[in-house]
């Protein structure tokens, strides 16, 4: 897994208005829940900063291997193969919960609504839907999974641009292990609200994020301000690895009993009688 590498070729996205490319990295933060339904990758609950050049650093001991499928089924693993957590009931009937419901329980998963799109595909306007994704030690795991806390569910008024969740610096584009991303240095502003506030993706001050170009997924964020409230830059931030997108995934991953289902991606050999 490569750390933040200053040698990194990182030329505009566009030669278009900055305006335009705050705008397309916004609605990329708001584009997660339509961009894909399962995917494989690493995650470090810290920033990895290296020499870039130095050698690739040997795999972190703190890292840990997961696979998600939407809605909600996760599994988790150290790198050595140790299961961390493993989602159980995925399939389980839901007549009980919706026995008590409120209106906020028969929302529809995202993907079964339509969002305002732009030109590029992106979201621009998030509808009302049952939001949220599956979490696993603090909230800053499920918040890069979705990270519309960047941006807010729709563009502010032009008239109060400083209610945007947090301030852009300049739009640039880079390659995060192999994919292409997006970089902006971002300052939250008194209206950001973070999904766990007590894990932001960002903290006051000026901090570095990725999104994922495909996934609209936070690849990796890195707090700058040094010396504050005791964290430093090599301090708070997480960095995450895409390793797959859309992978089918049977539900004996996730369960804690196998239900013994064949894999149909691999080959099954048919022996056949003699004579």
């Amino acid at each position: 897994m490569a750390g933040w590498d200053t040698s990194n070729p990182r030329d505009r996205r566009t030669p278009g208005d900055p305006a335009e490319e705050a705008a397309a990295f916004r609605n990329l933060c708001r584009s997660s829940p339509w961009r894909w339904q399962s995917l494989r990758f690493e995650y470090l609950d810290r920033p990895l900063a290296v020499d870039p050049d130095a050698p690739a650093p040997a795999p972190a001991p703190d890292r840990v291997r997961a696979w998600l499928r939407r809605p909600g089924a996760l599994r988790l693993e150290t790198a050595d193969g140790l299961v961390l957590h493993s989602t159980t009931g995925i399939n389980d009937s839901r007549d009980v919960f919706y026995l008590g419901s409120t209106r906020k329980t028969w929302l529809l998963p995202p993907q079964l609504v339509t969002p305002v799109y732009d030109d590029q595909g992106l979201v621009r306007r998030r509808p009302e839907a049952a939001y949220g994704e599956p979490g696993f030690g603090n909230g800053r795991f499920a918040a890069a999974l979705d990270p519309v806390e960047l941006a807010g569910n729709a563009p502010v008024p032009l008239e109060f641009p400083n209610s945007n969740a947090v301030e852009l610096g300049p739009v640039i584009e880079v390659l995060h292990e192999g994919r292409p991303a997006l970089e902006a240095v971002v300052v939250p502003n008194p209206g950001y609200r973070p999904l766990d506030p007590g894990a932001p993706l960002c903290r006051p001050g000026r901090n570095l994020v990725r999104i994922d170009a495909g996934t609209g997924v936070c690849v990796a964020s890195r707090w700058l301000e040094n010396g504050q409230e005791g964290y430093g830059p090599e301090e708070y931030g997480h960095w995450l690895r895409i390793l797959a997108v859309d992978e089918y995934m049977l539900d004996d991953l996730f369960l804690a009993e196998s239900m013994n289902l064949t894999d149909v991606r691999r080959h099954i050999s048919w022996e056949l009688p003699a004579g």
